[in-house]
Order: structure tokens, then C-alpha cells, then sequence
């Protein structure tokens, strides 16, 4: 949220997320260049898989349905859900959300704060249902796609919609940007 509120700031086009545990390959931003000076689709994500054994692609389609897996590496693939470890955004999308978001309180280490938006935000819900507790929770990255697509943002923040084929699956993974995700101990998924 930070990160998104700095670009803003700056009125810079476009935000690219790389997280500290996704190694990307050599032609990582020669390739994303291409989509921003196309400027034909707001969000744009490369590849990678889980730090799991067995690692499996962080695409997907649908929710509790585990990954879709219906493609081949080097092709384009349409997703409802898209992980920020390798992740290119506009800014309109980013500007739209954070217009809309509620401000929060962000205590720093050091005792400051700040105020800030809640474009992401992790999901944890504890509830009682019939005497039962319940838990829900969930990733920041699926939480934000969701968004997006419940509030129609990519529409309404000025992209047109043909871009896509199916705009059940608004997001597109670029298989050839295929990223490693390690771990602390530097071991590389998949």
C-alpha cells in the first residue's frame, strides 16, 4: 500500500511488484517495455510456481479449485487471479482503487505512522456461525484480483474491455516470463 501511494505520488504509469523471494529471468523488463508501450493490457504478471513440494504454477481460475493448468509454457494464458511477486500494473488501475479505499493507520518500527489506503489488504475473517467458529482467510494477491473484478475497475478506469477475450479471466500471465521462486535457504522452485 505504501508502494502504490509512492507511485501515485510520483504520477509515475506504470508500477512493477517484484517481491524479495521471485528471481526473474535476464529479459524480465526488455519484455514488460513491450506492454507498456503497447499500453493494450493493465495488468500483466509473469510465471512462477509455489515454494512447495510439488510445485505447482500460481495460476488460476476459479477459487478452490487449485491451478489451472490448461496450457503450455511460452503462451499467453487468461486468469481471475494473478500473483504481485512478479507483477506490472497502470496506474489508473491503481488510481481508481486508491480513490476508493478507506484510509488506514500504518505504525512504523521506529513508532511513526503513517496514513495510507488499503489496495491490499490479507484477508482474515473470524466468525460464529450457529455456534461454530470459523476462519477465513486468504492471500493479498487473490483478495486484490477479486476486487478488481467485483468492482469492475479495469472498465471503469478507462480500459476497454476488448483486450481480452473472456473478461471472466481479465489478467494475463506471460509464460515466457518465466520467474523462480526460492526460498531463504536459496532453493529455487520448480
Amino acid at each position: 500500500n505504501i508502494i502504490v501511494r509512492q507511485c501515485l505520488e510520483g504520477d509515475f504509469e506504470w508500477l512493477f511488484f517484484l517481491e524479495h523471494d521471485v528471481v526473474v529471468p535476464d529479459n524480465m523488463m526488455v519484455m514488460l517495455d513491450e506492454y507498456m508501450h503497447d499500453a493494450k493490457i493493465p495488468i500483466v504478471s509473469g510465471l512462477y510456481f509455489s515454494r512447495s513440494r510439488p510445485s505447482r504454477p500460481l495460476t488460476f481460475r476459479g477459487r478452490g479449485t487449485g491451478v489451472y493448468d490448461g496450457w503450455t509454457l511460452g503462451e499467453k494464458i487468461w486468469v481471475d487471479g494473478v500473483p504481485t511477486g512478479a507483477l506490472l500494473v497502470h496506474h489508473s488501475i491503481l488510481r481508481l482503487m486508491w480513490d476508493e479505499s478507506p484510509e488506514y493507520i500504518l505504525r512504523r518500527p521506529d513508532g511513526g505512522a503513517e496514513i495510507t489506503r488499503r489496495i491490499f489488504e490479507t484477508p482474515r475473517v473470524l466468525y460464529l456461525d450457529d455456534g461454530m467458529h470459523n476462519a477465513v482467510s486468504g492471500t493479498s494477491d487473490l483478495w486484490w484480483c477479486d476486487r478488481i473484478m467485483r468492482e469492475n475497475v479495469i472498465e471503469r478506469a478507462g480500459w476497454a474491455t476488448d483486450y481480452c477475450p473472456d473478461m471472466t479471466y481479465p489478467f494475463l500471465i506471460d509464460t515466457r516470463l518465466f520467474c523462480r521462486h526460492i526460498n531463504t535457504n536459496g532453493e529455487v522452485f520448480p
